[in-house]
């Protein structure tokens, strides 16, 4: 019996291992019985359709491999020809996402990043409250322009290093360190104690050139992961790269050391998760932010072409207040989940009552600082580049206004792309080195991760290896697949197959349909992909508002920022792995604030496309791109 038992578990063991084979190919077989009972266009799509959904749903194969089925099943089954599917995945959004990437390299490869992390955070000072809110804000800020996932990876060891100073200094001061003091008292406590926490310093973690240490390649778009640390396919910002998580051994050796007292562990946590939580935010704020913004921007625009009100400048201005009113309710609930409510204590800015630990934190961040030495002549290219890209966005049709493309005769013809790729190719001419340079050695060249630059006085400020490092191809594939599935919906018919069945709702108000949908997302993206998630509901969402006679961005854009709300989970996305895995929160800590956080985004979501959304994109009317793709029953 012992040994029968035994074989039972070992044939179980190896059919776990190779679950994801057997549904591979189960899953197609499964479902093959419709196309072949009824072998119509839209039986044929909707085979196609679920076979891709169940794959990126239950990454049984990668992403970007997952995009692909389109590619050869649409023209096996004679729903799409081959030339007509391959063209679906390159779209102007790839072009766009490329500038954006080549700027995002000078970023880091210049450590910008890093200098306005760091010089934020000295301006909100140590006190927790505040310190909590200045990590916010630089995170919420390079999220709008960098990967949630890259964002993250930069600005945590940051605050690991302060969180470790409060810690080791907690441990040496005893119950104490509480106690405020007078400003000349702190002053000889801190020179009293600068041996001591020499000798507990904390390196960071981060490193630019990836070489110099052991990582994690993460791919971009919707930032997921299938395990604790084991990162796979994207939710969020984009680019993504190369990060770093801590090793096992690390986060055990620390967590077996206890924190001084419980208001520290609360800091941690609070510090931790709040990171995780503006990353996320602040990808909502840009059309580039992440790539589910791409994904319904491009899609929107390929079944709405009549359609002009999307483009940055409209995003923005919709999006911006919704991250402001997330960013303080998001802090305040993390402070008074963990922190309470005694704001006078953690958040003044008073000298006088601050204490001789947080005096130690802010010399830690402003040593930090200053080793990045004066701002170097790359870092003023980077961001001249980067202020030129925003005000080019914003103003090439502001709407108000005429933009500068009304100086073209031919319209049409410049999109954000035009920009984006023209400022990033222009990044590969440049020279890193400041012109007509006297010395062989500039100041920049200490930080130029590159040795090579050093030889040749020409570099540019980034190479195609920069380019390459972080260029997420997988996220271009799965974002054409997703393109690919909408082509097909199109031609076969599917998506008024799908309205006709959607009709029995036709008696709810909108407000409740666009509600039910923002729930219905926010739920399947703690567990799915965030792009797939958003690629298979889309096409649902948007003929389900046609059929309803809803204006179609009243449904489709709170869905597509709620898609990005996976926050109560690890594996919801790479920025909460990372999170997780420096030791401080416990899944039941992420699950209770990330339920309150999800809670106040779809709330606040459901109050932006209720009031200020209603007269910036015409809510309250079906609009005429609406009415003309419902009559000729397009996707």
């Amino acid at each position: 019996m012992r040994l029968e038992a035994a074989a039972r578990m070992d044939v179980f063991r190896k059919l776990w291992t190779a679950r994801k084979l057997i549904l591979v190919v189960f899953i197609p077989l499964s479902l093959l019985p419709l196309p072949l009972t009824h072998p119509t266009s839209e039986a044929c799509c909707a085979y196609v359709l679920m076979v891709t959904a169940v794959y990126w749903v239950s990454e049984a194969v990668p992403l970007g491999a997952a995009a692909l089925v389109p590619a050869f099943l649409y023209p096996l089954f004679g729903v799409l020809k081959s030339s007509e599917v391959a063209a679906e995945y390159c779209k102007d959004t790839t072009l766009l996402l490329m500038g954006v990437i080549c700027l995002a390299a000078s970023i880091e490869k210049w450590n910008l990043h890093k200098r306005i992390a760091l010089r934020m955070v000295m301006i909100a000072g140590a006190k927790p409250g505040m310190l909590v809110l200045g990590f916010m804000c630089c995170t919420v800020f390079l999220s709008m322009w960098l990967s949630n996932t890259s964002t993250t990876a930069m600005v945590m060891p940051i605050a690991e290093a302060v969180l470790q100073q409060l810690i080791c200094t907690g441990l040496a001061d005893g119950p104490g360190d509480s106690e405020t003091t007078e400003a000349p008292e702190r002053d000889s406590a801190v020179s009293d104690k600068e041996e001591n926490f020499d000798k507990n310093k904390l390196e960071l973690l981060y490193r630019n050139d990836s070489s110099d240490c052991t990582k994690q390649e993460l791919a971009t778009g919707e930032d997921e992961t299938n395990g604790l640390g084991v990162i796979g396919h994207a939710n969020g910002h984009l680019p993504q790269v190369a990060i770093e998580i801590p090793n096992v051994k690390r986060v055990k050796t620390r967590r077996d050391s206890q924190y001084p007292t419980k208001k520290d562990h609360m800091i941690c946590k609070c510090l931790s998760l709040s990171i995780t939580y503006a990353a996320t935010i602040g990808g909502l704020i840009t059309i580039t932010g992440t790539s589910t913004n791409l994904i319904f921007a491009e899609q929107f625009n390929t079944r709405y072409p009549d359609a002009k009100v999307i483009n940055f400048g409209t995003w923005f201005i919709f999006s911006f207040p919704i991250a402001i009113i997330m960013l303080v309710l998001t802090w305040l609930w993390l402070h008074f989940l963990f922190l309470g409510c005694n704001f006078r204590e953690t958040c003044s800015w008073s000298k006088k009552r601050k204490t001789r630990r947080e005096m130690l934190s802010e010399k830690r961040i402003q040593e930090e600082y200053a080793k990045l030495g004066p701002i170097s002549y790359p870092e003023v290219v980077t961001g001249v580049f980067f202020i030129l890209m925003t005000l080019l966005w914003f103003t090439r049709e502001p709407g108000f206004v005429p933009g500068w493309t009304s100086l073209f005769e031919k319209k049409g013809y410049r999109t954000d792309a035009t920009v984006s790729v023209l400022l990033g190719f222009l990044l590969f001419l440049i020279p890193a080195r400041r012109p007509f340079s006297s010395s062989s050695s500039s100041s920049y060249m200490d930080t130029a991760p590159d040795d090579n630059s050093e030889s040749d006085p020409l570099a540019p400020m980034i190479t195609w290896k920069d380019f390459q490092r972080l260029m997420p191809w997988e996220i271009v594939i799965l974002v054409g697949g997703g393109y690919a599935l909408a082509a097909g919906c199109k031609v076969s018919g599917l998506s008024m197959w799908i309205g006709r069945q959607l009709e029995p709702m036709s008696g709810l108000p909108p407000w409740a349909v666009t509600l039910l949908a923002c729930l219905l997302v926010s739920a399947v993206t703690e567990f799915a992909s965030n792009p797939a998630t958003l690629t298979v509901f889309l096409p649902i969402l948007s003929a389900l508002s046609e059929t309803l006679r809803i204006n179609p961005l009243h449904t489709l854009i709170p869905s597509t920022m709620c898609v990005s709300f996976g926050v109560m989970l690890p594996v919801g996305n790479p920025p909460n792995a990372i999170v997780f895995s420096y030791g401080h929160v416990k899944i039941s800590d992420m699950v209770k604030a990330g339920f309150g956080v999800n809670l106040i985004g779809v709330a606040v979501v459901m109050l932006a496309i209720t009031t200020w959304g209603v007269p910036l994109f015409n809510l309250n009317e079906f609009p005429a791109w609406a009415v003309a793709r419902n009559v000729t029953g397009g996707l």
